[in-house]
């Protein structure tokens, strides 16, 4: 699950200019944000974060993230 169709669109910009700018297919932002890719890869993550000057967390809800951020919340 995650956040980044409602997070592009807010900030007007398409598919196309997200998938260039991180060097992934447009095909494989859709992916994401429709569901078909669950788990996006650490780096696939992390580049869209960079891009949308965000946390991973704040974008997406994968297991990995909400282990980490439970573990941070703990400490």
């Amino acid at each position: 699950m995650n956040r980044l169709r409602q997070i592009r669109r807010a900030r007007d910009i398409s598919q196309e200019s997200l998938a260039k700018a991180i060097g992934v297919s447009r095909q494989t932002i859709n992916g994401i944000e429709r569901g078909r890719i669950k788990r996006p890869s650490d780096e696939i993550m992390l580049a869209i974060a960079n891009y949308f000057e965000m946390d991973v967390s704040d974008i997406f809800y994968t297991p990995l993230v909400q282990h980490v951020l439970q573990r941070k919340a703990i400490n």
